[in-house]
């Protein structure tokens, strides 16, 4: 039952490729928030919203790369483990496979975090619109 079979790794090649997809899709919404943000930034003058817009979109950008990073990494090393297999080098697989999925364990951490400031960034916009116009949440509040 300890057995490490190609079935194992294999089984990994959706949800890795699925995941990278995602991380992409992050990625490419960041790119478009960053040249928004830079044209606001050119236009207006100094704003402490857009400062902290920026602030956190350069720590996502950084935990973005380590996302992609990480995960094409442990999509190697899955495709390592195979080729281990294949090879009869059956602890050498054990310890490729079990590295794989490490890297993809913190893959997904930095995705979390990730998550968790791109939640604190939209704080950021809604906090912003409360301060210039208070009577809109006023209005969304009495709508319900």
């Amino acid at each position: 039952m300890n057995d490490l079979s190609i079935n194992t790794p294999a089984l990994l090649f959706p949800a890795i490729t699925l995941l990278m997809l995602a991380y992409t899709n992050r990625f490419l919404a960041i790119a478009a928030l960053v040249r928004k943000l830079h044209d606001e930034y050119v236009k207006e003058e100094e704003q402490v919203q857009l400062h902290k817009q920026i602030s956190n979109l350069r720590a996502r950008i950084s935990y973005i790369r380590n996302m992609q990073a990480l995960g094409v990494l442990s999509f190697l090393l899955c495709v390592a483990c195979m080729f281990l297999i294949f090879r009869n080098y059956d602890v050498a697989a054990k310890w490729v496979f079990a590295l794989s999925l490490l890297s993809l364990l913190a893959s997904l951490l930095f995705s979390l975090v990730e998550i968790i400031l791109s939640t604190k960034a939209i704080d950021v916009e809604l906090s912003d619109m409360e301060l210039k116009r208070p009577s809109l949440l006023k209005h969304l509040l009495d709508d319900e």
